[in-house]
């Protein structure tokens, strides 16, 4: 009984996160964020996976929020990010799909 119900709770962790994730890149999409990143590559900004292991084991959900916010450059090279105000992503968007990048 025990190991159905780890297999079950595994299983819908499993689902939830990817759930999660489409969700996420459905608001990525919408917010234009894919014009410039990507999940598994460098397109002008670095790949989401990257970032995932920049900040691995960090609890960097504030600082990225910030990042994405006011924008930045030379984390990841020259070329600079633009502020992304809440017109293009509302606060709990973004607080959601910078979650789901750092479970990627």
């Amino acid at each position: 009984m025990k190991a159905v119900f780890s297999a079950v709770a595994l299983a819908a962790f499993a689902l939830s996160s990817g759930a999660a994730f489409a969700d996420a890149d459905a608001v990525l999409n919408k917010a234009g964020c894919m014009a410039c990143h990507a999940k598994d590559k460098k397109v002008v900004g670095p790949a989401f996976k990257d970032i995932a292991a920049k900040y691995k084991g960090q609890d960097a959900s504030a600082q990225l929020f910030d990042k994405v916010r006011k924008g930045g450059s030379g984390v990841y090279g020259s070329v600079p990010m633009s502020p992304n105000g809440p017109d293009k992503i509302g606060d709990a968007e973004l607080k959601e799909v910078i979650a789901a990048i750092l479970k990627s």
